[in-house]
C-alpha cells in the first residue's frame, strides 16, 4: 500500500488556474460544467506535431530480411482476397499520425469515433478491424451570438482553423465557414470518459462557454456501457451587460470515414422524438457489403431552448443547399425553419457527393445569466460482419432491438440519462481523485489510459450465437457433431472445507455459465466464505448479471496489429477489465479455456522461418482469437508457431487463478479447471533435462517475439514457477489434491534450478545461454512474481532477491535512460549500456513499464514505482513529451520514435491500481505453503501421469461453441 506522506510534497501536475482564470472556474462551478482539478489539459492553439515512427537499424534489417520478404508476400496474398493482413508494416495511412488525439466517444464494443483535443472527429472504427484516422472536417460545433440591437455579432466554428485546405473564402464548402477561433483562450480538459472544452471569452469576450463530452463508460454497468452514443452539454454564462441570443450548431457528414465516404446512396431525414428530443437521422450505406450505419444527431428542446434542423446540405456547388448557404442562414437568423421537420427522406446521394446535416439549438441568455444546451450523437449499426465469419448482433441490441432506427431511442435516452451517468462516473472516480497520497499525473493518466477499451477496436456481441447462418469467403468448416458430455467434477464448499462430487450433462454449445446443482434443486454453495467478497471490485450489478448473459467481448492488440484479444498482451491489460468489468474478463478466459482442449489442423506457413505447422495445437493457448473470423479461426498471428511459445500457457494459468481468487466464482473455477490442467501438462514437453524447469528453444518464443532466448530464461522460467504455484493453489481449492501435490513438487525442483542457473547475486540473468546478452538486465524479469503477489500467493523468491532485482532494474533500465524520464528500457547490459541485440531489447515498452511499477508497489518500493511509471507520463502525456496521449503506443525508442500506436498493453497501469488496492477476497483467501505436505518425489512425477479429471473430460469433449476446431485427445 502507498505510504501516507510519500507524495505529500509533490506539486500538482497541471493546476487548472494555469489554464483558466479562477473567475471563469467559479462561474462554471455548477452542473459539472467546470473541469475537475485532476484532469489532463491542453490549450486549443497547441501545436499538434507529427509523430515519428521507428525504423530498424541496418543490422536488424539484415537479420530480418527473410522474414520481411515472406511477410511482404503474405500481405500481398491477403490483399488479393480483399483482406488486410493482421500485421502489415508496408502500408502507410494517408493521414500522418499527429499529437492531436482526445477522449473517444461512446461505450464499449459498438464501434468508436475519437475526438481530438481541438474538436475534430477522427479515428473511425465503426467497421470491426478497420480504422480510418483522417478527420471528417464537416463534423463540427459552431456558435453564433447576437447582442441586443444587433450591434455585436460573433460567429465561429468552435475549433481552430489550423487544418489543410481551409480558408478558401470562395469555396462553397466548409472553407467558407467562420474559422475565427484562435484557441489562445480556449482549453481542453480530459478525464476519461468525460472531456471539457472551455472557451474563455472566445469568440465573444463577454460569453464564457463550457462544453463537456460524456460517454456511458460506467464500470460494472453492462447495459449502458455498451451504448454507441455520447452527449455534449454546453453551459453558457453571459458576463456582459446586454442579453445575448446564442445559437449552437452541430453539423455532421453522412460518413464513417474511409472509402464509403463518397460512395453514394446515403440518405438523411429529420425526426421529432419524445420529450423535446429532435434532430436528423443519417442512413449510411457502407462499402464492401458491410452492414449499414445510421447516425442520429439531436438536441433537446426546453422552455428556453429552440431546436431546428437542416436535414441536408452539401459541400460543393450544385447542392440543394450548400455549406456556404447554410452558414449564411445561421449568420442571419441563428436558426432554420421549423417546416424543415416535415421534409421527407432525401434522395440518395450520388457517388462523389458528401451529404451533411445540421442541428441548431438557440436560446436567450440574460445579462449575468446562465443557460444549458444539450446535444447528442448516436450511431446504430446492429450487425457486425467479419470478413470470413458470421453476422453477429452487437450487445446494445439486447436492449434496443436490431433496427438501425434505434439511433432515435439512443439519443433520446442519452439526453435524458446523462446526469445519472455522470453521477455514477463521479462516484467511481472520486475515491482515487481525492486520494492525496497519489501524484496528480497518475490519477488522470490512470483513467485516460482506459480510452483503449473504447478506441481499441472493441467488439461486444449480444451472445455466443451468430445472428444468421450467412457466411462470406470462408473455408469450408470442419463438420463437428454436437454431443452430450457427462463430466464429473470436484467442487469445494469452502465454508466447510469439504469436497463434493457432482455431474452435469450438456452439449458443447459455447455457453459461458454453468448451472451447478446438488441433491435435486439445491444449488452448490458458491464459495460463501470471506473470499467471496470482491471488495469494491465486484459490484451489485456484477452479481445480478452473473445469471444474465453479458455477451462476448473482443478487443484488438492494437489498431496496427489487427488480432483480437492477443493473449500474451492481455496478460498485462486484463487488470483493467477485471477491476471494472469482471464478468467480461471471466468470459474472455472462458473463450481461451475452450480453445485449449481443441485443435485446428489446417496448415499455416510461419513467416519467421518459412516452415509449416497447424493453426492450433491441442493443449496450447492460442496467441489470439483470430482476425477475420474470431472464435472460429484462431491464431491469426503467423510470424512464429506460438504452440512452441513458453509464456502463453503459463499466462493463462496465472490469469485464471488471479480471476478465480479475486471473484470467488467457483462455477468459473470448475468450468476452466480442465483447461488449466491441460495447459500445465502441455508445458511438460519443454522441460528438456527433467529438473522441473522449462527451457526456451533458441528463438523468440514469447511475447518479445524478436528477442531470442537460449536455455532457461528469467521471463518464461519465472512465469512457469508462478504458474506451478497458482495451479497448486487452484487445484487445492477445486479439490484436485493430487494435482496440487504434484505442482508443489515440481515447484520445489524448478525453483532450485531457476535460482542456480540465473541468480547472479543482484538480479536474474536474461537467460542461461552464452550469448552477448545472456547477462542483460531485463525489465520484465519478475513478471511471474508480479502475478504471484497480485494474486495473494507466497513470494517466489526471498524478499532480498525480489527487491534487489527491482532495484537493479530501477537503477539501470529506468534511471540510466534520460534520468528516468522515458520509462524502463527492456534490456540493459550490466555496464550501463542499452542492450541493442534486437529492436525490442532497445525499446521502452509502455505497458511493461507500468507492470514493473506495479511489481515495485507490491514489493514496498512505492517511490521507485511512481518514478518509473512517471517516465511514461512524461514522455507520452506531458506537454514536453512526444504527443502520444490517447494513442499510447506499444513502444518507443530512446529518441521517442514510436511503434504501434493505440495499443492494448498500456492498460497495465491498472495493474498499479490493483497493487494499491488488492481486493479483500485475495487478501483474506486461504494461503498455500508450497513446502507443506509434499508427498511426491520431484524426480519421479510428471504433471500428466494420471488419467483422472482432465483427460477423461477432454476425451469426451468434441466441440466448443461454434468453432471450426476439433478436439484431438
Amino acid at each position: 500500500m502507498v505510504a501516507g506522506n510519500i507524495f505529500h510534497c509533490r506539486k500538482n501536475s497541471w493546476p487548472p488556474e494555469e489554464y483558466i482564470s479562477r473567475n471563469t472556474l467559479q462561474l462554471f462551478d455548477f452542473d459539472s460544467a467546470a473541469p475537475p482539478k485532476q484532469a489532463w489539459r491542453r490549450r486549443l492553439n497547441s501545436h499538434a506535431n507529427i509523430l515519428k515512427e521507428f525504423s530498424v537499424t541496418f543490422k536488424e534489417a539484415i537479420k530480418m530480411v527473410r522474414l520481411g520478404i515472406r511477410l511482404w508476400s503474405y500481405v500481398r496474398e491477403e490483399a488479393s482476397h480483399g483482406r488486410k493482413a493482421p500485421i502489415d508494416p508496408f502500408t502507410r495511412e494517408s493521414c500522418k499520425p499527429s499529437a492531436s488525439q482526445g477522449v473517444p466517444l461512446g461505450g464499449m464494443g459498438s464501434g468508436s469515433i475519437s475526438r481530438g483535443f481541438r474538436g475534430e472527429f477522427r479515428q473511425w472504427q465503426i467497421v470491426p478491424g478497420t480504422c480510418d484516422a483522417s478527420p471528417v472536417m464537416a463534423n463540427q460545433f459552431s456558435i453564433f451570438i447576437s447582442r441586443d440591437g444587433g450591434n455585436k455579432k460573433y460567429a465561429s466554428v468552435l475549433a481552430p482553423g489550423h487544418h489543410e485546405g481551409l480558408g478558401k473564402a470562395s469555396d462553397e464548402g466548409i472553407s467558407s465557414w467562420g474559422w475565427n477561433l484562435s484557441g489562445q483562450h480556449s482549453t481542453y480538459h480530459a478525464l476519461f470518459p468525460r472531456a471539457w472544452t472551455i472557451y474563455d471569452g472566445e469568440p465573444d469576450p463577454d460569453l464564457k462557454v463550457s462544453c463537456r463530452q460524456i460517454s456511458p463508460f460506467i464500470p460494472h454497468n453492462y447495459r449502458d456501457s455498451s451504448l454507441p452514443t455520447a452527449v455534449f452539454v454546453y453551459t453558457l454564462v453571459n458576463t456582459g451587460k446586454e442579453r445575448a441570443k446564442v445559437s449552437l450548431l452541430f453539423t455532421w457528414a453522412n460518413s464513417v470515414g474511409g472509402i464509403s465516404h463518397l460512395s453514394g446512396d446515403h440518405v438523411n431525414e429529420p425526426f421529432i422524438g419524445e420529450n423535446g428530443v429532435s434532430g436528423v437521422l443519417l442512413h449510411h450505406k457502407t462499402a464492401k457489403g458491410n452492414p449499414p450505419v445510421t447516425f442520429a444527431v439531436a438536441a433537446c428542446e426546453t422552455q428556453n431552448v429552440n431546436v431546428t434542423v437542416l436535414p441536408c446540405f452539401g459541400l460543393t456547388e450544385g447542392s440543394y443547399v450548400t455549406a456556404k448557404e447554410m452558414w449564411g442562414k445561421m449568420m442571419q437568423d441563428g436558426q432554420f425553419e421549423r417546416e424543415n421537420f416535415n421534409w421527407e427522406p432525401s434522395m440518395p446521394s450520388s457517388p462523389g457527393e458528401t451529404l451533411c446535416a445540421a442541428v441548431s439549438a438557440s436560446a436567450w441568455v440574460e445579462p449575468h445569466g446562465k443557460c444549458t444546451i444539450a446535444f447528442a450523437l448516436a450511431w446504430s449499426s446492429p450487425k457486425i460482419k467479419f470478413l470470413k465469419g458470421s453476422l453477429y448482433h452487437r450487445r446494445y441490441t439486447k436492449f434496443y432491438g436490431t433496427s438501425e432506427r434505434a439511433a432515435v431511442n439512443l439519443v433520446h435516452d442519452a439526453l435524458t440519462n446523462y446526469k445519472r451517468w455522470e453521477e455514477e462516473i463521479e462516484k467511481w472516480q472520486s475515491p482515487i481523485l481525492e486520494d492525496e497520497r497519489l501524484p496528480e499525473w497518475y490519477k488522470f493518466t490512470l483513467f485516460n489510459e482506459l480510452y483503449f477499451l473504447v478506441a481499441g477496436g472493441t467488439v461486444w456481441i449480444d451472445s455466443s450465437l451468430p445472428s444468421s447462418n450467412e457466411k462470406s469467403d470462408q473455408d469450408p468448416p470442419i463438420n463437428i457433431e454436437t454431443v452430450d458430455v457427462k463430466v464429473t467434477e470436484a467442487e469445494v464448499n469452502c465454508r466447510h472445507n469439504t469436497v463434493s462430487e457432482h455431474s452435469r450433462t450438456g452439449g458443447c454449445n459455447g455457453s459461458t455459465g454453468v448451472g451447478l446443482k446438488l441433491n435435486g434443486d439445491s444449488t452448490i454453495p458458491q464459495n460463501k466464505g470471506s473470499s467471496n467478497h470482491f471488495s469494491h471490485h465486484l459490484k451489485l450489478q456484477d452479481q445480478l448479471d452473473i445469471s444474465d448473459d453479458v455477451g462476448r467481448f473482443l478487443y484488438l492488440e492494437g489498431v496496427e496489429y489487427i488480432m483480437w484479444c492477443t493473449y500474451d498482451v492481455h496478460f498485462y491489460a486484463s487488470f483493467a477489465l477485471l477491476d471494472l468489468f469482471p464478468q467480461i474478463e471471466l468470459n474472455i478466459q472462458r473463450d481461451f479455456a475452450k480453445a485449449v482442449l481443441c485443435e485446428d489442423g489446417r496448415k499455416v506457413k510461419f513467416l519467421a522461418e518459412g516452415n509449416y505447422g497447424i493453426r492450433k495445437v491441442r493443449g496450447a493457448i492460442p496467441h489470439d482469437l483470430g482476425t477475420h473470423d474470431p472464435w472460429n479461426e484462431m491464431n491469426a498471428y503467423n510470424i512464429h508457431d506460438t504452440s512452441n511459445w513458453k509464456d502463453l500457457n503459463t499466462k493463462f494459468v496465472l490469469q485464471v487463478y488471479r480471476d478465480f481468487a479475486a471473484t470467488g466464482d467457483m462455477a468459473f473455477g470448475v468450468d476452466v479447471w480442465p483447461a488449466v490442467r491441460t495447459a500445465m501438462e502441455y508445458m511438460e514437453q519443454f522441460d528438456r533435462d527433467d529438473d522441473g524447469l522449462i527451457e526456451n528453444d533458441g528463438f523468440p518464443d514469447q511475447t518479445y517475439d524478436a528477442w531470442t532466448v537460449h536455455g532457461v530464461s528469467a521471463y518464461c522460467g519465472g512465469l512457469w514457477l508462478a504458474a506451478l504455484q497458482a495451479a497448486a493453489a487452484m487445484a487445492q481449492q477445486i479439490g484436485d489434491k493430487f494435482f496440487a501435490e504434484t505442482c508443489k513438487s515440481k515447484f520445489f525442483s524448478a525453483k532450485s534450478a531457476f535460482e542456480k542457473k540465473l541468480w547472479n547475486g543482484s538480479y536474474f540473468n536474461y537467460d542461461s545461454g552464452s550469448s552477448s546478452n545472456s547477462k542483460s538486465i531485463q525489465a520484465d524479469q519478475l513478471a511471474g512474481q508480479w502475478y504471484t503477489a497480485s494474486s495473494g500467493l507466497a513470494p517466489l523468491f526471498d524478499e532480498f532477491k525480489i527487491r534487489s532485482a527491482l532495484q537493479k532494474i530501477y537503477d539501470f533500465n529506468v534511471m540510466k535512460v534520460k534520468g528516468g524520464r522515458m520509462g524502463a528500457v527492456n534490456g540493459m547490459h550490466p555496464n550501463g549500456k542499452v542492450d541493442e541485440s534486437c529492436m525490442q531489447s532497445r525499446e521502452i515498452w509502455t505497458g511493461v513499464t507500468y507492470a514493473v511499477a506495479a511489481n515495485m508497489i507490491l514489493a514496498g518500493m512505492e517511490e521507485e514505482a511512481f518514478t518509473t511509471a512517471e517516465g511514461i507520463f512524461t514522455a507520452g502525456w506531458s506537454e514536453e513529451g512526444f504527443g502520444y496521449w490517447f494513442q499510447t503506443p506499444e513502444a518507443w525508442t530512446i529518441d521517442g520514435h514510436f511503434r504501434s500506436l493505440i495499443y492494448m498493453r498500456p492498460l497495465a497501469i491498472w495493474g498499479m491500481q490493483w497493487a494499491l488496492s488488492i481486493p479483500k477476497a485475495i487478501l483474506e483467501a486461504p494461503k498455500i505453503n508450497m513446502m507443506d505436505r509434499i508427498l511426491v518425489s520431484p524426480a519421479t512425477f510428471s504433471l500428466s501421469l494420471t488419467e483422472t479429471g482432465v483427460r477423461k473430460i477432454a476425451n469426451k469433449a468434441k466441440c466448443f461453441g461454434h468453432s471450426v476446431m476439433q478436439c484431438t485427445c
